[in-house]
């Protein structure tokens, strides 16, 4: 029982140190090139449960109250999956990316008509944000993604992309069903409460999640770096760009319903679950595509950690507006 003890109080350290663990994970990554290689087999597995402790991170009830007001869900939904992608990849086609790079583009295509990240709603906890609300728009967007994703990459990459359009959908979808099931069961045979009262522990698992698959998506960028410094420094400086200019627009968009809520939708939106989409292509993609997606991952894993101080801000300014006024 000790050693039981000893494993769940680990794991709630490990949720504790949240982003910073993570991040870590990146440099381990790069450094030793031999580790990310040994766990990149093992990708699919770890989305897959990271996905499914993201459907247990917030209490089901805090979710219905959103989707019983669903107006802001939808319009960040509606933002995410349909004006987004649309604006973004069709500017692509306009300044002749696909020709330029056809990796780039695919990467970039891939990105747009992803749902968000499944740790979202644990950054935003994190960071002291809306996590129900997070959780909401990633849940409608997750259920969205089949359909769409199949849409754009018809569209968008057609017959160049090896896999059906209709097959990546129908992987997406058990992929997102699957998971969700996993985490109704769990809730469905475990006493009332006891979920709730496992917070950090859950927390802990997904940073093992994260670690895992951080380190396995760094292979090979050690040796593209080596080989072509600047254009591996040029893509990692579009990864930033792309995400934090999300953010940056998607929580000006919203700004009309707090900043806090803004704040959460636009880490929602701007960082985008590119590897759920190269889990359900195999990871069959060309070399700029992978090196795109393994160089995301830092703003993923960076941004939240640096915009920290940011969101206490946020918090600061919304807990002052709710708070009652001291009397004379």
């Amino acid at each position: 029982m000790r050693s039981v003890a000893a494993v769940g109080e680990g794991l709630a350290w490990l949720g504790r140190q949240g982003t910073r663990a993570v991040a870590l994970s990146l440099i381990l990554g790069l450094a030793v090139p031999q580790l990310a290689a040994l766990l990149k087999p093992i990708v699919p597995e770890a989305i897959f449960a990271m996905l499914t402790l993201s459907f247990l991170r917030v209490e089901p009830a805090h979710l219905r109250g959103y989707f019983a007001r669903p107006g802001l869900v939808v319009a960040a939904a509606a933002w995410h999956v349909i004006a987004v992608p649309l604006v973004t990849c069709g500017g692509l086609v306009l300044f002749g990316v696909p020709a330029a790079s056809p990796g780039l583009y695919l990467a970039l295509v891939l990105q747009m008509a992803s749902p968000p990240i499944m740790a979202a709603p644990a950054f935003a906890a994190r960071m002291g944000l809306d996590a129900a609300l997070s959780l909401a728009v990633m849940t409608v967007c997750m259920l969205l993604t089949p359909l769409t994703a199949a849409l754009y990459l018809q569209f968008f990459i057609g017959p160049e992309l090896t896999l059906s359009s209709l097959t990546l959908g129908l992987r997406l979808l058990l992929i997102v069903a699957g998971s969700a099931l996993v985490a109704t069961l769990v809730r469905r045979f475990s006493a009332p409460g006891w979920v709730a009262a496992q917070k950090e522990k859950v927390d802990g698992l997904n940073v093992i999640a994260l670690f895992i698959f951080a380190i396995a998506v760094m292979e090979g960028v050690t040796d593209r770096f080596v080989a072509t410094p600047l254009l591996v420094i040029s893509v990692l400086a579009l990864t930033f760009l792309v995400a934090l200019g999300l953010t940056a627009l998607t929580t000006l968009v919203f700004a009309w319903c707090g900043i806090e809520r803004a704040f959460a939708i636009g880490l929602a939106v701007g960082h985008r679950n590119l590897g759920l989409m190269i889990a359900a292509t195999s990871a069959a993609v060309p070399d700029m595509t992978w090196l795109y997606f393994g160089l995301s991952q830092f703003p993923i894993y960076l941004t939240p950690q640096l915009l920290k101080p940011l969101a206490r801000r946020f918090t600061r300014i919304r807990d002052r507006r709710v708070a009652p006024p001291t009397p004379p």
